[in-house]
């Protein structure tokens, strides 16, 4: 039943998200636009609470109690940036709004933004520690808990690969390329 929860929360987003946008732009509603893009939020607690309770119930917490951690932390880390990211398109394809200015392509302005996804990657690792452990608590029993442990180490080491990529861009920055005239080509600040 989890697994099933954590799809259906992942096409309710996109499906909130769609319908929220489109009443936005399309029907011109933006305070009831906003009203269903702030109901996203509530897709995450409702995985939650069920979560809890398959525990509770006596479920042997297994990868799926994990998955569904992991899924609940990354939308607390990065779920704002790409709501604002698509609606920010959407407010340009849709709306006439201006083209959204894309990340950094270059320098220390790239290593920058890089580091600051990095720290949405970090939040989402904190969140999923915080609820395995709340989940380990729950149980109350540690030889069943073992698989929630080893999810931990799952969202840290993946925060730790995207750091290692983040600051990848700060040790090894790529430069502009420069035209003929020597000035910097594609730099967006």
């Amino acid at each position: 039943m989890v697994v099933a929860l954590i799809v259906i929360c992942e096409v309710g987003f996109w499906v909130l998200l769609a319908a929220g946008l489109a009443t936005r732009y399309l029907l011109k509603m933006p305070r009831t636009g906003a009203a269903l893009l702030l109901c996203e939020p509530l897709l995450e607690v409702v995985l939650l609470v069920v979560t809890a309770l398959d525990l509770k119930n006596g479920a042997v917490p297994s990868a799926r109690h994990g998955v569904a951690a992991l899924y609940i932390g990354y939308t607390v880390g990065h779920g704002h940036r790409t709501v604002k990211w698509l609606d920010g398109h959407a407010a340009h394809r849709l709306a006439g709004g201006p083209r959204p200015p894309g990340p950094p392509r270059y320098g220390m302005a790239r290593a920058r933004y890089e580091a600051r996804v990095w720290l949405g990657t970090l939040v989402a690792a904190a969140v999923a520690t915080a609820l395995l452990w709340l989940a380990i608590l729950y149980v109350g029993d540690a030889t069943r808990t073992g698989s929630l442990e080893s999810w931990m180490g799952v969202a840290w080491r993946t925060a730790g690969i995207h750091g290692l990529i983040a600051l990848s861009y700060a040790i090894w920055p790529r430069k502009a390329p420069v035209d003929e005239a020597s000035e910097p080509v594609g730099v967006r600040e």
